[in-house]
C-alpha cells in the first residue's frame, strides 16, 4: 500500500465558523467557498457521516483508517464524498443552492481536514441560526502563517479512484424504486437489523416490507448494518427515496443507494452488492477501458466539461459533434478516472476534478493488466466463434456469442462481476490490440 501525506495550512476548526482545511487540487490549498450555511445542523450532522463512513471498515472492522473526505465546489453547489475502509460504501452530502449563503469561489476537488477535534465539536451543532462556512484558508491567515504544516500520513486510497469509477456507472442503471415519508422512514430504519445478511426492500402502502427474497420492483438491501451512518440525519430529513436496478425473482444481490433528503440537502449512502464486497472489484468498467474510440471521444468530452453542477448531455453533443450515445460512452471513461460523478436525484451526471487519468484507472485495474500481459504474450488465438487463451498452464475457450469462459472466474460469477481477463484479451484481439501496440502504448505512458 503506497503512503500519501495531506498537507493542511492548519486543522480545520469550529470556532464562531466552520473552517475546512484542504490539500490538492487545482492547488496546493484551494478556496472553493465562503459564506453561510442556512441549516448548519443538518450540514454539519451529513459531514460527520461523511466522515465516519470514511473511518469505518463495514466488513472485518479494523482500526479506523481516517481518510479525509474529498469536497467537490462546481457552480451553486458543494458535494462531500467519502468511501469506507472496506469500499463497500460511498457516502455523499450535497449541500444545495438553497442551503448556501455566499460564493463559490473556486471549482475543482479537494481532500479536507476532518479531524477528531473537529467531529467533537461538529457533534455539538444544533439548528441554530446561519453559520459560516469557509472551504480552504482564509487569505491573511495563509500571509501569517508560521510555516508549520499539519500533516497526515496515511495510506493512499487508490481503491477510492476505482470506487468513484464503478460506482458512477452502477448508480447511473438506477432507477427510484420508492419514496417514504419522514415518519416512515423513521419506523423502516427503527425495525432494520444490524446484521449483514442480504434482504429485500418491497413497497408496502407507504411503507417498505423487507423480505430475503428477490422480487420484481424490489430494491436490495445488502448489510442493512451499513445505512448506520444516516439515521442521525433523520431529525433533519423531509424524506426518504431508495434507489437500484431493475431485478426479478431470480436476481442476485445488487447495489442499491439510499438517500435522505430535505430542501438545503440531500445526504446519500450507495452500498455494493454484498458487505464484503468493494465497489473496486465489480467489474462495470472493464468494457469502457478496452475501446480506444471511446477513449478519444472522452478526450474530447472532457476538454469541453466545466465547473457546471450538472452536465447537460444535449449540449455536450451539440458542442462535441458527437451524438448523445458516444457521449454518454465517453462519460462514462471519464467515470473511470473519477472525474465525472452521477446524481441519483437529479438522474444526471456531474464534474469531479480529481487528479487522475483514465490511464491510471487502467492501469489498477488487475483484470485489464492481466489481459494485456495475455496478448503480449502471444497467449490469445483468436476463432471465428471460440477463441483460446493460454494462462497458467491451462487452456481456456472464450466464447464470444454467449460472452463466457472457460475459466474458475466466470464459473464462480456467471458474468456477474465483470468479464475475466480471458474475455477482455479477446476482446482486445479483436479490437486490433497486439504485443507492438500494448507496448507503444506503455512507452508512451
Amino acid at each position: 500500500m503506497v503512503t500519501a501525506a495531506y498537507s493542511y495550512l492548519g486543522s480545520s476548526a469550529l470556532d464562531g465558523g466552520l473552517t475546512l482545511q484542504t490539500s490538492g487540487g487545482p492547488a496546493a490549498h484551494p478556496r472553493f467557498f465562503t459564506g453561510f450555511l442556512t441549516v448548519p445542523g443538518a450540514a454539519a450532522t451529513g459531514l460527520l457521516a461523511v466522515a465516519e463512513v470514511a473511518r469505518t471498515r463495514y466488513f472485518r472492522p479494523l482500526p479506523p483508517a481516517s481518510l479525509d473526505p474529498v469536497v467537490t465546489a462546481g457552480g451553486d453547489r458543494l458535494r462531500f464524498e467519502s468511501f469506507s475502509g472496506c469500499c463497500g460504501v460511498h457516502a455523499r452530502l450535497d449541500v444545495l443552492p438553497a442551503g448556501l449563503d455566499g460564493d463559490i469561489v473556486g471549482h475543482g476537488t479537494t481532500n479536507v481536514d476532518v479531524d477528531l477535534p473537529l467531529r467533537r465539536a461538529l457533534s455539538r451543532v444544533g439548528a441554530g441560526e446561519a453559520m459560516h462556512l469557509a472551504v480552504g484558508p482564509d487569505e491573511l491567515a495563509v500571509t501569517t502563517f508560521d510555516g508549520r504544516l499539519v500533516e497526515r500520513r496515511v495510506p493512499l486510497p487508490t481503491r477510492w479512484l476505482r470506487g468513484f469509477a464503478e460506482a458512477q456507472v452502477l448508480t447511473a442503471r438506477f432507477d427510484a424504486r420508492a419514496e417514504l415519508g419522514v415518519t416512515e422512514a423513521r419506523a423502516l430504519f427503527h425495525r432494520l437489523p444490524a446484521d449483514r445478511s442480504v434482504l429485500w426492500a418491497v413497497a408496502a402502502g407507504r411503507s417498505l416490507r423487507l423480505t430475503s427474497r428477490p422480487v420484481p420492483g424490489a430494491v436490495c438491501l445488502p448489510g442493512a448494518g451499513r445505512l448506520a451512518a444516516l439515521k442521525p440525519f433523520l431529525r433533519y430529513a423531509t424524506g426518504l427515496r431508495v434507489y437500484g436496478p431493475a431485478v426479478t425473482a431470480g436476481s442476485a444481490p445488487v447495489a442499491s443507494a439510499w438517500e435522505l433528503s430535505m430542501p438545503q440537502q440531500r445526504l446519500s449512502l450507495t452500498l455494493s452488492p454484498e458487505p464484503y464486497r468493494g465497489f473496486p472489484g465489480e467489474g462495470t468498467v472493464l468494457e469502457s477501458l478496452t475501446s480506444d474510440e471511446v477513449a478519444d471521444d472522452a478526450d474530447l468530452v472532457s476538454a469541453l466539461l466545466t465547473g457546471d453542477p450538472a452536465i447537460d448531455v444535449d449540449t455536450l453533443a451539440t458542442a462535441s459533434g458527437l451524438d448523445a450515445a458516444r457521449v454518454r460512452d465517453a462519460l462514462t471513461q471519464l467515470g473511470t478516472a473519477g472525474r465525472v460523478g452521477y446524481d441519483l436525484a437529479e438522474a444526471g451526471y456531474f464534474h469531479r476534478a480529481l487528479p487522475y487519468t483514465a490511464d491510471a484507472a487502467e492501469r489498477m485495474s488487475p483484470r485489464l493488466t492481466g489481459a494485456r500481459a495475455l496478448i503480449s504474450a502471444g497467449a490469445v488465438s483468436v476463432g471465428a466463434e471460440v477463441s483460446r487463451v493460454v494462462s497458467g498452464g491451462q487452456t481456456y475457450h472464450v466464447r464470444d456469442a454467449a460472452q463466457s469462459c472457460t475459466c474458475p472466474w466466470w464459473a464462480r460469477h456467471r458474468g456477474g462481476r465483470g468479464p475475466c481477463k480471458h474475455l477482455l484479451a479477446v476482446r482486445m484481439a479483436r479490437s486490433g490490440k497486439t504485443a507492438t501496440t500494448i507496448a507503444d502504448t506503455e512507452a508512451a505512458a
